[in-house]
């Protein structure tokens, strides 16, 4: 299924994000639509066998008369944002000087100062607040009622309630004949003020993405078949091109050095602060830098499909993902406008029989004191700001959805080999003559197992075979229709083999040719260095660690009993691995840590799941969170960012409902009666905007999370 993002300009609030939501889906050829306001962006699932570039076409335009508009590219996007902060000063600046005229100029009596009072607050109406009046015009032809609606019905009932007052008075009765000026430019003020802290945080939420955008170098080297240099655009690039990177240069995409050797600083990528020598065969990813040295590297992947472009398409995806609390929020926020309207007309109804002015200002109070924004951003920015602080430290959160599953975790699952130990086996017996040895190494080369690659590497002189290989996951590998078996015991016994099982602590693989048992080859693999520290962390977060590996008994108790790990199953199956975290689920929430193509059913079962970077692309495609720089300990501060988005998430929403809850009452003036207080409009205006403002710098603390 094709996939189609857009950046877009113009949104202030949830409602403005929905309704472009609800008319982009309306489309045809649109299967799916999501708006985040969090971070300006759209992404589109389009039917199969849609034209993308005419649908493009039909959104666009579709999103454009709706009054907002549309970037091709993020840098775009970003220039658009900053172009729009500056206008957003110029016009708060002019704002405050306009309400500083309108305020002096209501304490002096006289037709010229009320004229001046007239002007200055068209003015600020009309020019500093055009924006609100557009969008809010905009809205209301598209059925969206939005925060636009509230300011501009606020500021244009107050503003010609003024102006009727101050030209024709004669039709009002004498105790009528307020003008209310002030108001206004007061709240147009007030809201431009919060509307620009609120840009500016959204862009320090952001920041990350945009540091990664730019470590993406524009060209690249290319080293033709004659050996001449070319200087090349990165997107002409292909798998298997050679290109050069000389000191000071940025990689520009993932691959494999064939000469040369460098000091690689690959802290953008993976959150390590110290560069790193590497050197012929050794793996360099797209976006890292050449600090000292030079190296020529062949191309593994093309510039889509690098680390760096996935780690960029999940930030910009996780403003896009709607948690099961964000849609309650955004289901909220699409009612809360007409009924907050309807409670500013009941206000004014009940307060006018007693004070009408009172009844006016209460009224225009309700109006701009609500607010949806901080309901929409709870959520969203909590999770841009998690997922590109997560990024910074080497972990990638892919799926958002585990701020809300994460919680009620009471087991954490690791898989062995290659998760809690090193997976760099070594032979340190074998029962095999040479030959035998040679012929297995052959067979083995056919496999990418680790433990096939390990025997290769230690076996060193052997010739590939070129039958037909069988894997056969948690048993072996069978050759030519089990002409040459390799594996564990069960292989053996599932061909009727007999054998006698050897009596070794480490790792054994069995080996069978013709029907015969012939030996055995003992491996051994170390424990990774940061194993024990991690699963005594773990346990300190209350989780329970427990180790599920297709190694057998006595390896596993080995490892076991080392890490302190209390529980283990020894000899599973992948199937068995997955039947086995059916079973922790139904007593609490299950972590599983793995990184090999036998976890794949249990990293998609498990309610959290964290795939090592070093292991099989399908594990990595199978995980929640990607530990990049295959650091265990890596998994506690995940985690622990984890659990703390949660919580910043619940403090979000419970600050956007509780504000609303109290302060509408407020201003539809329930303290009047018992303490004599009415709230000012420009007050109201002023909480309605730090209200937004207050869930974006809670969501900042994720930035500083270490």
């Amino acid at each position: 299924m094709k996939k189609l993002r857009l950046n877009i300009t113009g949104m202030s609030c949830v409602n403005c994000a929905n309704a472009i939501t609800r008319a982009t889906s309306k489309l045809d050829g649109i299967k799916s639509a999501k708006v985040s306001l969090a971070d300006n962006s759209a992404l589109f699932e389009i039917e199969k066998g849609r034209d993308i570039d005419e649908l493009q076409k039909i959104i666009k335009a579709k999103i454009k008369k709706l009054g907002y508009g549309v970037c091709n590219d993020y840098s775009e996007l970003a220039k658009a944002e900053q172009n729009a902060i500056k206008s957003l000063l110029y016009k708060l600046i002019a704002s405050v000087i306009l309400a500083c005229v309108v305020m002096y100029c209501s304490h002096i009596l006289g037709f010229y100062a009320g004229l001046v009072a007239f002007l200055a607050c068209s003015l600020s109406v009309f020019w500093c607040g055009f924006g609100f009046l557009k969008h809010a015009f905009l809205g209301i032809r598209a059925k969206n009622y939005d925060m636009n609606v509230l300011v501009s019905l606020s500021v244009l009932c107050a503003y010609f309630y003024s102006a009727f007052v101050f030209f024709v008075p004669e039709i009002f009765a004498e105790n009528m004949r307020y003008l209310y000026f002030d108001s206004p430019t007061m709240i147009i003020a007030f809201v431009l003020f919060g509307k620009f802290l609120e840009a500016n945080s959204k862009q320090k939420a952001k920041d990350f993405l945009k540091t990664l955008m730019d470590l993406s170098p524009r060209t690249a080297i290319l080293i033709g078949a004659d050996g001449k240099e070319k200087i090349i655009d990165v997107k002409e690039l292909k798998i298997g091109d050679v290109v050069s990177v000389k000191s000071g240069f940025n990689i520009p995409s993932d691959g494999q050095i064939i000469s040369g050797g460098a000091q690689i600083d690959e802290s953008s990528i993976t959150g390590e602060s110290l560069p790193k020598y590497k050197s012929v065969n050794d793996s360099v990813f797209a976006g890292t830098t050449n600090i000292n040295g030079f190296i020529n590297v062949k191309i593994s992947k093309s510039i889509d499909n690098t680390l760096l472009a996935e780690i960029l398409e999940l930030l910009q995806d996780s403003g896009s993902f709607k948690l099961n609390i964000s849609r309650l929020a955004d289901k909220i926020a699409n009612v809360f406008t007409p009924l907050v309207i309807a409670l500013s007309f009941i206000t004014f109804a009940i307060w006018s029989f007693f004070d009408l002015p009172l009844g006016i200002m209460n009224a225009l109070c309700v109006l701009i004191i609500s607010c949806p924004c901080a309901l929409g951003l709870a959520a969203p920015i909590a999770s841009v700001c998690a997922i590109s602080q997560a990024a910074k430290q080497g972990v990638l959160i892919k799926n958002p959805s585990i701020f809300e599953r994460f919680n009620g975790a009471k087991y954490i699952v690791f898989d062995k080999t290659g998760t809690l130990t090193n997976a760099k086996l070594s032979i340190v017996k074998s029962t095999l003559n040479d030959n035998d040895l040679r012929l297995v190494a052959g067979v083995c080369a056919l496999s990418g197992h680790l433990i096939s690659k390990a025997i290769c590497e230690n076996v060193k002189i052997y010739e590939k075979a070129s039958g037909n290989l069988n894997e056969l996951a948690g048993l072996g590998l069978e050759y030519e229709n089990g002409q040459i078996l390799i594996g564990n015991a069960k292989l053996l016994a599932k061909h009727g083999v007999i054998f006698q099982e050897p009596c070794v602590k480490n790792l054994s693989v069995l080996v069978a040719i013709g029907g015969k048992y012939r030996g055995f080859i003992a491996l051994n693999d170390s424990i990774k260095a940061d194993a024990k520290f991690t699963i005594q962390s773990l346990k300190a977060l209350n989780l329970e660690p427990i180790m599920l590996t297709g190694d057998k008994q006595t390896n596993a108790k080995s490892v076991a009993d080392e890490l302190g790990i209390n529980s283990f199953f020894a000899e599973v199956l992948p199937t068995q691995k997955l039947e086995k975290i059916k079973e922790l689920q139904e007593k609490g929430g299950v972590i599983f840590v793995g990184d090999g193509i036998n976890d794949a059913l249990a990293l998609a079962q498990a309610d959290v799941s964290i795939a090592i970077s070093s292991g099989a692309d399908i594990a990595k495609d199978a995980g929640d969170i990607l530990l990049i720089k295959n650091d265990l300990k890596a998994s506690i501060y995940a985690l622990k960012l984890c659990a703390f988005a949660r919580k910043i998430i619940k403090q979000n929403l419970a600050w956007a409902f509780v504000y609303n809850l109290i302060c509408i009452p407020v201003a539809a003036g329930a303290l009047y009666p018992l303490f004599n207080l009415s709230l000012n409009p420009a007050y109201g205006a002023m909480a309605m905007s730090l209200s937004s403002v207050c869930v974006v710098l809670n969501s900042l603390r994720l930035k500083a999370f270490k």
